[in-house]
């Protein structure tokens, strides 16, 4: 299905019944990311999905995002589906998901009963993909220096491979990724006071279980769930994990 938000042609799917459960995928990626968990979670829930601005079946924002924007833009269109702040029991949020979640839930946009963040983002202070990423951004001034094409091009992929494959991936939204990157959620965390569920994947790199453990301590009462063996997609490779730690979480 799809609506008109912020002038945006958007996607989105609601299926299920029962209390609302609303998603949010991550970076590049799109609704479908959640295909195999919402067949579990169909079954005792409304489940609604959206395909952010610039990814799935949803039109690129007309500037550069921050995450603010993002979850403002969130608000906007669940209340479009009239889905009101207050209506969520279960906000999901995956990756750049989780932190634009995070900053929804702290600035008040979204007002859910509880919080679930897989594999959340958002930690950015002293890593070295945000080093990485400002190389990146000064590629322009290095083009400007006389250096062989060939050098130019594999110094473009060690930062690309360094700064993560998603800025790759994604390339018409390298300036909202360039914002969002730069944005470190631990402040707007500290804010949260709902309870979080926090669910990592042991053999993740691109958010690894270190970022569960940094949210943790900034959510008070958070808690924290490592599953072995998986990676940053572990809502689709360990979906009955995943879920299980939900449902938990939610009958706590």
């Amino acid at each position: 299905m799809q609506i008109i938000v912020q002038d945006l042609v958007v996607s989105y799917e609601k299926i299920g019944s029962g209390p609302v459960v609303v998603m949010l995928h991550g970076w590049a990626d799109s609704l479908h990311t959640f295909d195999a968990l919402c067949k579990s979670l169909e079954q005792n829930y409304t489940v609604v999905r959206i395909d952010l601005p610039g990814f799935g079946g949803s039109q690129p924002p007309p500037k550069d995002w921050s995450l603010t924007d993002y979850a403002n833009f969130t608000g906007s269109a669940l209340q479009k589906i009239a889905i009101m702040p207050n209506d969520i029991t279960l906000l999901v949020g995956h990756s750049n998901g989780g932190a634009i979640a995070i900053k929804a839930v702290a600035l008040q946009i979204l007002k859910p009963k509880k919080l679930v963040l897989l594999a959340s983002s958002g930690i950015r202070q002293g890593s070295y993909k945000k080093s990485a990423f400002k190389g990146l951004t000064k590629l322009g001034k290095v083009a400007t220096l006389i250096l062989p094409k060939s050098y130019k091009t594999k110094l473009k992929k060690r930062l690309y491979d360094a700064a993560g494959s998603d800025y790759l991936v994604a390339e018409h939204m390298q300036g909202t990724f360039k914002k969002v990157v730069s944005e470190d959620i631990q402040a707007a965390a500290e804010k949260i006071t709902v309870q979080t569920c926090l669910i990592y994947g042991e053999l993740d790199t691109a958010t690894p279980p270190s970022y569960g453990q940094i949210l943790q301590y900034s959510i008070a009462g958070s808690q924290l769930h490592v599953i072995q063996n998986a990676d940053h997609f572990l809502h689709q490779n360990h979906t009955d994990e995943v879920y299980g730690y939900i449902r938990k979480f939610d009958k706590s």
